[in-house]
């Protein structure tokens, strides 16, 4: 597929989740993360479509893309794994966790494994203090990260 191709790919089923979604009260968000389901990410290409048909600028859209972490600018791996880096979890190891998580995976925070198997990403909090460290691998928490767990959450993502 051309360039010219691509881009007018994303910008016809951009323009299509826009009209669905554009009657809601606020509908920026939820537009975007509909676009990032559909793509994977939000695309550049996207950004001016979406600003159009919602009547913002394009600085509006690109300020509210690079404010939230959970949108990217790139496709993620098949999988993706978040690790908490808030105070709760950095008082009970986390970056023990990280350190042992990124040397594993020879990659670090905002990187993905050259065979495209894991995303690896910060966040800060998840909502499990009571137990630290934690991660969510695919949208599922996990509590309690210990050395034994890690390896397995490694194995697991690479497999």
């Amino acid at each position: 597929m051309t360039t010219q191709a691509a881009s007018t790919e994303i910008a016809s089923r951009t323009a299509a989740i826009i009209d669905e979604m554009k009657g809601l009260e606020g509908p920026l968000l939820p537009i975007l993360h509909s676009i990032q389901e559909e793509f994977g990410h939000v695309p550049k290409d996207a950004l001016p479509v979406i600003a159009d048909g919602l009547n913002l600028s394009r600085a509006e859209v690109h300020g509210v893309v690079s404010f939230y972490h959970d949108f990217r600018a790139q496709p993620a791996g098949r999988h993706v794994l978040k690790l908490c880096q808030a105070e709760a979890c950095q008082s009970m190891g986390s970056d023990a966790v990280a350190a042992k998580v990124k040397q594993l995976l020879g990659i670090d925070f905002h990187e993905t494994t050259r065979d495209g198997s894991v995303t690896l990403e910060p966040v800060y909090c998840l909502g499990l203090c009571a137990c630290s460290p934690s991660a969510m691998l695919d949208g599922e928490v996990i509590g309690r990260l210990d050395d034994e767990k890690i390896e397995e959450i490694v194995a697991e993502v690479r497999s």
